[in-house]
């Protein structure tokens, strides 16, 4: 088979075996982190805090964790506020000339907004923190086990702990950009939501089983939608639109150079899953400001709380559409890709080079960047209505939503750096000759 030979062949490169065996390295120590308790916790008081995080909001905070904020662990804050943190520096790079200075200084300039990024990662751990320690103590109190919160050690201490990990969770990711496979936190994520996947998918069957007319068929109609949803999401994400360069002729000494046609693919989905996490990590904020525990009076949070309701998923959606565009208008440059064009003597039929040539871009890029983002918002949003058709909450979660298009794009993008490895040493990648994944710049993986 050629799945099995391509296996063969990725075991024959030592760098990329050695890349792969890091990252997988990487992998065991988070999932390992992701049970270690903080210390003063009882594991088995924690049946309470379970129930919590079983359904809304808490539960798909609790899957970007990959269930360390069930389990009380030392990674329970996780990524999301160095996430959180890059959204609030990256706006500032558009917004506040400092950071567009920043921005403009190459490798050092990014240097420094990494840094900044940190440092702001560490003041928002330092008021979760202690925000999830109230939430923690109030559901150790319903178990019987009251845990003592204030001004002492065991607040000091366990506050240090969870910005510790979610330090150290940043650094794993980083780690396995530079030396693994894969974006390295975009991959962290992807690691949590697969942790939730099989017990999702056994409480479904075991809910379907116990109905009485037809539980089982439904269950295979329900997988069969899932992976209709999983191909679309696949298409969404890969989908490209051509646009059709012409090089000038040219002739140095004896030889005559261009005078042929080629393409620039523009992604559908150029900004691929960024929306997405972004978005989420916004629709995070409400918990962050009242607390892990909000106030049931309160009407306008408990909106926002409630991941299968109208106001979240409205306002998630037109998220994604805006850090759709948002983050397009990061990754493509017109102004970049005229002045390329020009330098190699290349033009768009039909449009004049340089200003003219940019603009056309940029307009292609806006025509086909809000269908994109409609049809990401809408993959969104699914988990709602599979929820209103009766399937259960951890495995709503994978027909669509965040989770489904996270494991998507991660997947795909790491199988395009696996398959760049591949064809650098002249080996066939995953697929047959003239059918390659797309990687998140567009552009086929040759």
């Amino acid at each position: 088979m050629k799945f099995i030979e391509t296996c063969k062949n990725i075991w024959k490169i030592e760098d990329l075996r050695n890349r792969l065996l890091t990252t997988a390295l990487f992998v065991l120590i988070y999932r390992f982190g992701s049970f270690v308790v903080l210390p003063g916790i009882d594991p088995t008081a924690l049946s309470a805090l379970h129930s919590q995080t079983a359904g809304g909001l808490m539960a798909l905070l609790d899957m970007f964790s990959g269930g360390a904020f069930s389990n009380a662990s030392i990674f329970a804050l996780g990524i999301m506020p160095y996430i959180s943190a890059s959204i609030v520096i990256q706006l500032l790079s558009i917004a506040v000339p400092y950071f567009q200075k920043m921005q403009k200084e190459g490798e050092s300039g990014r240097q420094k907004m990494n840094q900044i990024t940190r440092y702001l990662t560490v003041a928002i751990l330092l008021f979760q923190g202690p925000s999830y320690l109230v939430n923690l103590a109030v559901q150790m109190g319903q178990a019987g086990q009251p845990l003592a919160i204030g001004f002492n050690w065991f607040t000091i201490s366990s506050t240090i702990l969870l910005c510790a990990g979610s330090m150290f969770v940043m650094w794993l990711g980083e780690r396995i950009t530079d030396r693994g496979v894969g974006n390295g936190i975009s991959f962290i994520i992807l690691i949590g939501i697969i942790a939730r996947l099989p017990g999702a998918f056994v409480q479904e069957f075991s809910s379907r089983l116990n109905d009485a007319g037809g539980g089982l068929i439904v269950f295979l109609l329900e997988v069969v939608i899932l992976l209709l949803v999983f191909a679309f999401a696949i298409m969404l994400v890969q989908g490209t639109r051509r646009i059709p360069v012409q090089y000038a002729k040219r002739i140095q000494g004896n030889k005559q150079y261009g005078g042929v046609r080629q393409y620039i693919p523009l992604k559908v989905n150029a900004a691929n899953v960024m929306p997405i996490i972004f978005a989420q990590a916004i629709m995070f904020i409400p918990i962050a400001i009242v607390g892990f525990r909000a106030s049931e009076s309160n009407a306008f949070v408990q909106a926002f709380m409630d991941n299968n309701g109208f106001w979240y998923n409205f306002v998630f959606a037109l998220l994604i559409i805006a850090f759709t565009y948002f983050y397009t208008a990061i990754i493509i440059n017109p102004v970049q890709m005229a002045e390329n064009l020009k330098l190699n003597n290349g033009f768009i039929p039909g449009v004049k080079p340089g200003k003219k040539t940019a603009e056309y871009i940029d307009t292609i890029m806006s025509r086909i960047t809000l269908p994109g983002s409609i049809l990401l918002a809408i993959i969104a949003i699914l988990p709602a209505f599979a929820r209103l058709f009766g399937v259960t909450m951890g495995f709503a979660q994978f027909f669509g939503g965040t989770s489904l298009l996270i494991m998507v794009g991660v997947i795909l993008d790491t199988l395009q750096q696996i398959e760049s490895h591949l064809l650098m040493r002249h080996y066939d990648g995953f697929f047959e000759s003239g059918m390659r994944i797309k990687g998140r710049s567009g552009a086929m993986a040759y």
